[in-house]
Protein backbone atom coordinates (compact mmCIF):
# COMPACT_ATOMS: atom_id res chain seq x y z
CA UNK A 1 0.00 0.00 0.00
CA UNK A 2 1.42 3.30 -1.10
CA UNK A 3 2.67 5.80 2.01
CA UNK A 4 0.10 8.38 0.80
CA UNK A 5 -2.84 5.90 1.41
CA UNK A 6 -1.66 4.82 5.00
CA UNK A 7 -0.70 8.22 5.87
CA UNK A 8 -4.51 9.45 4.93
CA UNK A 9 -6.03 6.29 6.64
CA UNK A 10 -4.25 7.95 9.63
CA UNK A 11 -5.99 10.80 9.74
CA UNK A 12 -9.55 11.86 10.52
CA UNK A 13 -11.53 12.35 7.34
CA UNK A 14 -12.28 15.63 8.32
CA UNK A 15 -8.59 17.09 8.67
CA UNK A 16 -7.08 15.64 5.64
CA UNK A 17 -5.69 17.71 3.04
CA UNK A 18 -8.33 17.36 0.01
CA UNK A 19 -10.93 19.16 2.94
CA UNK A 20 -8.32 21.78 3.65
CA UNK A 21 -7.08 22.51 0.05
CA UNK A 22 -11.00 22.32 -1.20
CA UNK A 23 -13.32 25.95 -1.64
CA UNK A 24 -14.65 24.38 1.93
CA UNK A 25 -13.76 26.80 4.82
CA UNK A 26 -15.24 27.79 8.54
CA UNK A 27 -14.68 31.04 7.33
CA UNK A 28 -18.47 32.76 6.46
CA UNK A 29 -19.05 35.86 4.26
CA UNK A 30 -22.35 37.74 3.57
CA UNK A 31 -23.00 38.10 0.54
CA UNK A 32 -22.57 41.59 0.21
CA UNK A 33 -19.35 41.49 2.67
CA UNK A 34 -15.97 42.56 1.53
CA UNK A 35 -12.76 43.31 3.32
CA UNK A 36 -12.39 47.50 3.70
CA UNK A 37 -8.95 48.93 3.03
CA UNK A 38 -9.11 50.42 6.67
CA UNK A 39 -8.93 47.03 8.25
CA UNK A 40 -6.25 45.98 6.40
CA UNK A 41 -4.42 49.07 7.05
CA UNK A 42 -5.33 48.33 10.82
CA UNK A 43 -3.81 44.55 10.61
CA UNK A 44 -1.16 45.85 8.56
CA UNK A 45 -0.33 48.36 11.65
CA UNK A 46 -1.05 45.99 14.59
CA UNK A 47 1.26 42.68 13.12
CA UNK A 48 3.97 45.54 12.58
CA UNK A 49 3.82 46.15 15.79
CA UNK A 50 4.24 43.06 17.09
CA UNK A 51 7.00 41.58 14.35
CA UNK A 52 9.18 44.63 15.10
CA UNK A 53 8.89 43.93 18.70
CA UNK A 54 9.74 40.45 17.84
CA UNK A 55 12.71 41.56 15.74
CA UNK A 56 14.00 43.40 18.20
CA UNK A 57 13.75 40.84 21.00
CA UNK A 58 15.74 38.63 18.76
CA UNK A 59 18.22 41.28 17.38
CA UNK A 60 18.78 42.12 21.23
CA UNK A 61 18.95 38.22 21.89
CA UNK A 62 21.66 38.20 19.10
CA UNK A 63 24.35 40.88 19.31
CA UNK A 64 23.72 41.85 23.55
CA UNK A 65 22.78 45.42 22.09
CA UNK A 66 19.44 47.29 22.02
CA UNK A 67 21.12 50.05 19.64
CA UNK A 68 21.14 46.84 17.26
CA UNK A 69 17.77 45.91 18.46
CA UNK A 70 16.26 49.55 17.88
CA UNK A 71 18.00 49.75 14.43
CA UNK A 72 17.09 46.92 12.38
CA UNK A 73 13.42 46.85 13.86
CA UNK A 74 13.44 50.53 12.98
CA UNK A 75 14.52 49.77 9.24
CA UNK A 76 12.46 46.76 8.64
CA UNK A 77 9.21 48.04 10.17
CA UNK A 78 9.10 50.46 6.71
CA UNK A 79 9.70 48.03 3.80
CA UNK A 80 7.35 45.21 5.94
CA UNK A 81 3.88 48.27 6.59
CA UNK A 82 4.20 48.44 2.89
CA UNK A 83 4.68 44.67 2.02
CA UNK A 84 1.83 43.27 4.30
CA UNK A 85 -0.44 45.58 2.89
CA UNK A 86 -0.17 44.84 -0.68
CA UNK A 87 0.01 41.31 0.47
CA UNK A 88 -3.13 41.58 2.58
CA UNK A 89 -5.45 43.59 -0.31
CA UNK A 90 -4.22 40.98 -2.84
CA UNK A 91 -5.40 38.35 -0.70
CA UNK A 92 -8.57 39.98 -0.39
CA UNK A 93 -9.62 39.68 -4.00
CA UNK A 94 -8.62 35.89 -3.63
CA UNK A 95 -11.85 33.83 -3.17
CA UNK A 96 -9.90 30.48 -2.64
CA UNK A 97 -10.98 29.19 0.48
CA UNK A 98 -14.09 31.29 0.84
CA UNK A 99 -17.57 30.12 0.93
CA UNK A 100 -20.85 31.80 0.63
CA UNK A 101 -23.83 31.33 3.51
Amino acid sequence: MPLSRQVTKLIPPDTRMEKVMSTESPVHFEKEAHVSKMRSFAKTISWRVLGSIDTFVITYLVTGEAKYGAFVASAEVVTKIFLYYFHERAWAHIRWGVVKN
